[in-house]
């Protein structure tokens, strides 16, 4: 049932996501997606600790499964949840932005 939420809420979180956004949030969770996400993910997000975050990386994977890694985490990996720090449409907003970075 979460994840079929979880589902809804991105397909309408992607659409409005970038109109609700400040220009200031945006810069904010860009900074946050390098300096935070880029500690694990590498810089550029090709790896490390964590896996690849380039869009090759993620073409196969879902939004609703992405969105859940960043919202809870991934247990029994360093991947800490995010849930406490971005809204759903923020993660729906930096999804985007890794797909097409």
């Amino acid at each position: 049932m979460r994840n079929l939420l979880l589902v809804f809420v991105m397909t309408i979180s992607t659409e409005i996501s970038a109109n609700e956004l400040t220009s200031v949030r945006q810069q904010e969770l860009l900074n946050m997606l390098k300096h935070d996400c880029g500690s694990c993910h590498g810089l550029p997000p090709k790896g490390g600790l964590g896996p690849s975050l380039m869009p090759e990386a993620l073409a196969g994977k879902s939004d609703a499964l992405l969105a859940d890694a960043i919202q809870n985490g991934r247990a029994g990996t360093a991947m800490p949840p995010w849930k406490s720090f971005l809204t759903v449409d923020e993660t729906a907003w930096l999804i985007q932005q890794l797909r097409t970075h």
